[in-house]
């Protein structure tokens, strides 16, 4: 029997450097949906975990960085990725990062992490970003 395709929810985490509040984390995408393209530190919403916890698994595992001040943003984008059959809702949380040295942790899954500011963002964006800059109007 064939399941029927889910929305799932994603989370993706502005974490801002500690010394300028304008640069926030992405990393280049490689070997799933998006590959090639720039994204924010997250990842998917596990059963019965906080958007806080989820922010401070996924920052950790991604970028092996520890984060703190974790909040909730306003933004939600839903995103859609017809090509791939993927659906996310996809939740925004800021953090500001504490320590640890940025790295690539998931060599599969990223090429690289930089820091950038929203006037000076590289391409091509991932989805949910593009949705996102869509919606406050960037």
């Amino acid at each position: 029997m064939k399941t029927k395709p889910q929305v799932r929810v994603g989370v993706g985490v502005f974490v801002y450097d500690s010394y300028s509040r304008h640069l926030f984390l992405l990393g280049k995408r490689k070997g799933s949906h998006g590959a090639g393209e720039w994204s924010l530190p997250g990842g998917h919403l596990e059963f019965n975990e906080t958007l806080e916890a989820c922010a401070r698994r996924e920052v950790k595992e991604e970028a092996g960085i520890r984060i703190a001040r974790i909040h909730r943003l306003n933004p939600i984008t839903n995103d859609i990725f017809r090509k791939e059959g993927k659906h996310y809702i996809t939740i925004y949380m800021g953090a500001d990062y504490i320590g640890g040295k940025v790295k690539v942790m998931e060599p599969d899954k990223c090429v690289e992490w930089r820091w950038f500011t929203w006037d000076n963002l590289p391409k091509p964006l991932f989805t949910p970003i593009q949705n996102l800059k869509k919606q406050l109007g960037h």
